[in-house]
Parts: structure tokens; C-alpha cells; sequence
């Protein structure tokens, strides 16, 4: 019964939305490396009609982060820095996304193992969404480059 308070508890609900903003913001890390894998394929005259623009893009959007992040480096010129943040971010996703919870149960269950937990799962977020926001700039500049600035739609993280 006491282990059931603790995880109802406003700081353990913390963790889960904390825990949260970390996926969601790795999710848009792979939106927006979906977007700018398209907008350098475009770019560079490889896709021959809207149709297989669209099959291409739908495809793209279920590749997964790894895949993303490795596909990318053929088409864009990251510097090595922002190579080794994209490959820091796709290993910290996988472990929280599949691992951070089975190691850190224990952490669950006292103030200051969910105060660390937060701390690492703000870390995490920030670093994710400085890089998408990064890769928001360089869609944006590919889009003046293509003619498309007018059909820019700004995404959610566009806006905050």
C-alpha cells in the first residue's frame, strides 16, 4: 500500500510527465530529420514526382530515429559536433524509451531518486529539443533555397 502512495504522489506523477516531454521531444527529433532528409532529396532533383515524394515521405515518417539519424549524414553536411549530438541523443532516447524505467525502479521510490530522475529526463529533453530546433533552421533555409518559403507551416515547437 505505501509503495502505491508513493507512485500516486504529485513528484512521481513529475517523473511520468517529465519522462513524457523526454519522448515527445525525441519524436520531434525525428520529424524533423524526416523533414530535412526530404527537403535534401528535393534539393537535389532525386525525387521524380509528388506521388513518390509522398510515398517516400510516409515512409520516412515510420523509419525510426537510428534509421533517420544514419540515413541523414549521406544527404546533409552536419559538422562532426553536431554528429556526435545526433548520435548522443539516438543512444539516451533508446535507453529511456526502452531501458530507464527497468534500471531506475528503485529511484522511483524515494524524493531524491525522482528528483534525479527529473533532473536527467530535463537534461535529456533540452538536448533533444535544442537539436530539432537546430534542425527547424536548416529546413527553414532549405525551404528559401527550394522557393518554398511560402508553403512553411510552422510545427508545434515552431510556435513555443
Amino acid at each position: 500500500m505505501r509503495k502505491e502512495k508513493l507512485l500516486d504522489s504529485d513528484h512521481s506523477k513529475d517523473v511520468f510527465a517529465y519522462f513524457g516531454l523526454a519522448v515527445y521531444y525525441s519524436q520531434a527529433l525525428e520529424q524533423q530529420l524526416a523533414n530535412l532528409l526530404m527537403l535534401m532529396k528535393l534539393s537535389q532533383g532525386t525525387i521524380p514526382s509528388e506521388e513518390d515524394f509522398t510515398e517516400l515521405y510516409q515512409r520516412k515518417l515510420s523509419s525510426s530515429l537510428g534509421q533517420l539519424v544514419q540515413e541523414i549524414q549521406h544527404y546533409f553536411p552536419f559538422s562532426e559536433e553536431e554528429t556526435i549530438q545526433l548520435k548522443e541523443v539516438w543512444k539516451q532516447r533508446n535507453y529511456i524509451v526502452h531501458d530507464y524505467f527497468k534500471e531506475r525502479i528503485q529511484d522511483t521510490f524515494s524524493p531524491a531518486g525522482r528528483s534525479r530522475m527529473i533532473r536527467e529526463l530535463t537534461s535529456f529533453k533540452d538536448q533533444a529539443q535544442a537539436l530539432e530546433r537546430k534542425l527547424q533552421g536548416y529546413s527553414r533555409e532549405l525551404y528559401r533555397t527550394l522557393g518554398l518559403e511560402k508553403d512553411f507551416t510552422p510545427t508545434r515547437s515552431d510556435k513555443s
